[in-house]
């Protein structure tokens, strides 16, 4: 909605770690043994592709869109996404979408390891209960609890509140009132600037 509204490219990370999850258990790597996560990341065929504003990370040249989203790739993700040299490969991945122009991109490092240097960031809370029934509606379920301990606790880019970051604790709202926040600050902010340079 926030790319929409600004007419910039969508990027969501979580699906590019998705992707790597489900290959790794197409190829029957175990997804905790992490140097053959990070063989298999650093060997894989990729490629960036735009459709409709939004980014794919595309394997052996086709997006796998609804596979990425089973209960079993949800289970798998967030060891895959532990592991260094994944992350490393991933944040290098991720830094090469500005070719496609302005970016809103979701995830869980951008503010702190992908993008530190930008201005706009965005720290989406809301309270367990409530982001488990969003993920179970849009058909993941997964132990949100057990996936923060294990995404705060990881030593490469642990999940943390990006410096400069603006906090919203979503509890209660739709995704409409959250988007219209970010949006008017966004708009604020950008006022301000111009306004600055005057």
């Amino acid at each position: 909605m926030v790319a929409k509204a600004l007419g910039f490219v969508y990027v969501d990370t979580g699906a590019m770690y998705r992707t790597l999850a489900w290959y790794c258990l197409q190829k029957k790597v175990d997804v905790n043994d992490e140097k053959s996560v990070a063989t298999l990341c650093r060997k894989w065929k990729t490629a960036l592709e735009c459709v409709d504003n939004q980014v794919h990370l595309l394997v052996d040249g086709r997006y796998p869109g609804r596979e990425i989203r089973t209960a079993e790739t949800s289970a798998a993700v967030s060891h895959v996404a532990s592991v260094a040299k994944v992350r490393e490969w991933m944040k290098k991945k991720q830094r090469e979408c500005i070719q496609f122009g302005n970016l809103v991109m979701e995830g869980r490092d951008i503010g702190t390891n992908v993008f530190p240097e930008t201005d706009f960031k965005y720290y989406l809370d809301a309270e367990l209960d409530e982001r488990s029934k969003r993920r179970a509606a849009e058909g993941v379920h997964e132990n949100l609890a057990a996936r923060d301990q294990r995404d705060s606790q990881r030593a490469a880019a642990p999940l943390m509140i990006a410096l400069g970051a603006k906090v919203i604790n979503n509890s209660g709202m739709t995704a409409e009132e959250t988007s219209r926040i970010i949006i008017e600050d966004i708009q604020e902010r950008m006022k301000d600037r111009l306004a600055a340079r005057k």
